[in-house]
């Protein structure tokens, strides 16, 4: 009798030891990932990152704004592991800089640009309100920071019309800003990320043209993995899932390509 309960207290004492070498197994493969990610894809990376962390467990801890800033950020020391750009040439300047790791570098989406009000009829089918309109101002984000006001301005360009607006024209820091500028009325008009204002094959709200991919440089972002990311189980992961069918479906659902 006595030996059955030591036996039972053995065997008691090496299920709480397995209990235990599991629970931290469990805490050793679940990370955290600091992502910077840019502004126009801040509504499908909320929910890709929902997602992720109730797939795998990891953690993605998401900082959003302008993929000009941002670089300025991590030149500057900032902890990112992982960049999602609104462009491709920041990513590629980052790995030949040393501060990404450039076999890991894809596009994760195809952005598109929509000139847009919050007024319901106010933007045309063929975007003439630009020429025609009454309007005061037209939002873009600042060309020089943000991909896709540089886009907004290529457009203008092709259209013969950079000359005919620029004095109405307001910059925002990133298409964040941009989107504000119009969504507060302070601007009648803006070209904004169409993710921004659109949402499972149709606008939220408003009006809008979305921009002919033939009058702008394609906006192709890409994903990169930087140098405090390297070793980190979160970052690989989160870029696995990325290519994954349910990350493809939210971004899809909101308006891009890839």
């Amino acid at each position: 009798m006595h030996g059955l309960t030591l036996l039972r207290r053995s065997l008691l004492a090496l299920f709480a030891v397995m209990a235990g070498a599991l629970t931290w197994c469990a805490g050793a493969r679940a990370d955290t990932v600091a992502v910077a990610v840019a502004a126009n894809f801040t509504a499908p990376m909320q929910k890709i990152a929902a997602q992720f962390a109730q797939d795998t467990g990891h953690t993605a801890q998401l900082s959003f704004g302008s993929t000009g800033k941002f670089h300025a950020q991590i030149r500057n020391g900032a902890p990112f592991g992982v960049l999602l750009a609104a462009d491709t040439t920041t990513p590629q300047k980052l790995a030949d800089e040393g501060l990404g790791v450039s076999a890991s570098r894809f596009t994760y989406a195809i952005g598109q640009l929509v000139l847009w009000s919050r007024q319901a009829g106010y933007v045309d089918a063929e975007g003439k309100v630009l020429a025609t309109g009454g309007w005061r101002h037209l939002a873009i984000a600042n060309p020089r920071l943000a991909p896709y006001g540089a886009a907004a301005m290529q457009t203008l360009g092709q259209l013969g019309l950079a000359d005919q607006v620029a004095g109405r024209i307001v910059q925002g820091e990133s298409i964040a800003q941009a989107y504000q500028f119009v969504a507060s009325g302070n601007a009648e008009l803006g070209f904004v990320a169409l993710s921004q204002v659109y949402d499972s094959g149709r606008l939220r709200e408003g009006s809008g043209w979305v921009v002919p991919a033939s009058l702008h440089a394609p906006i192709r972002q890409d994903a990169i993995v930087l140098q405090p990311g390297r070793d980190n189980a979160a970052a690989a992961a989160l870029m696995q899932y990325l290519r994954g069918e349910k990350a493809r479906a939210i971004i899809t659902s909101y308006g891009y390509a890839y």
